[in-house]
């Protein structure tokens, strides 16, 4: 293994790369163009790396968006060699470095500048399908008297849905998305799907508006490039078919569930001082 990490090192470090990037700013460009750059490689250079150091030694005017640099905030999402990827975990070396590395911002979204694009939209989808536990017993919900009860098998009906980092991959690969930009988006429509199989959650009428509309829920066609084009693995398209079904049993009258019970007060119990200690329940009080 050390062997291999030597070779390697050895193929790649100090090779020198050319970067294509789209540059555009509004108050100057007519229309997006493609700028190159060349930079040596370093041990581990990522592709968001590779943009930091274009900026820091070659042109300060370069507009990118970064924050963690870990793979956990989504906001480095850029098109890379045609491919929605989060650059902070995309190493230059997976790439064919023999060829111009090209990195444009997401696809589908507007441009502001340079390689940030414009997510206003992809968030106000977000916000329109109530991304919170909706429950008819809303003062439980403003004032807590304890936990409401989810077993593990409830919680693993959703958990995939909630790795989401609200990148915008998944839309910058959807081909619907591509050409219809009033479709609420395979993000907002996972989402949906995410809180409505929550054990605890009440909400599928209520986010009906949202995601059963024109451009909702059954304009997917269901490709499967956002599930493809995750970085999490998050599998959008499924939620997708998975929601289509809760809100076909919906339109036939099927049961609902029942919303999961506040979950039993251990005997015992002692709460931190200030937080009273709710009353005595049983599961499916």
């Amino acid at each position: 293994m050390a062997a291999d990490i030597k070779q390697l090192e050895k193929k790649y470090v100090g090779k020198e790369v050319e970067f294509r990037l789209l540059r555009f700013a509004p108050d100057k460009d007519r229309a997006p163009y493609f700028q190159s750059f060349r930079i040596k490689l370093s041990q581990g250079m990522t592709v968001l790396d590779a943009l930091m150091r274009i900026k820091e030694t070659q042109d300060p005017t370069l507009s990118y968006r970064k924050s963690c640099r870990m793979g956990i905030c989504g906001s480095c999402a850029m098109q890379v060699n045609g491919f929605p990827k989060l650059t902070c975990q995309t190493q230059v070396t997976e790439l064919n470095t023999d060829k111009p590395i090209e990195v444009r911002p997401l696809a589908n979204f507007p441009i502001l500048r340079d390689l940030v694009p414009d997510l206003r939209n992809f968030l106000k989808a977000h916000e329109s399908i109530k991304p919170y536990v909706i429950r008819e017993d809303a003062e439980e919900l403003d004032h807590p008297t304890g936990e409401f009860y989810q077993s593990p098998k409830e919680l693993e009906k959703y958990l995939q849905f909630a790795y989401c980092i609200k990148c915008g991959a998944c839309l910058a690969a959807c081909p619907t998305n591509a050409t219809d930009h009033e479709f609420l988006g395979p993000q907002a429509l996972a989402a949906a799907y995410r809180y409505v199989a929550d054990s605890r959650d009440q909400g599928l009428e209520q986010r009906l508006e949202a995601v059963d509309g024109p451009n909702g829920i059954f304009r997917c066609h269901y490709a499967g490039a956002c599930s493809e084009a995750c970085p999490k693995g998050v599998d959008p398209s499924l939620g997708i078919q998975l929601l289509k079904r809760e809100i076909l049993k919906y339109r036939v009258g099927a049961a609902h569930k029942k919303p999961a019970p506040l979950a039993v007060t251990p005997k015992g119990l002692k709460r931190r001082e200030g937080i009273p200690l709710p009353p005595e329940k049983t599961v499916g009080q």
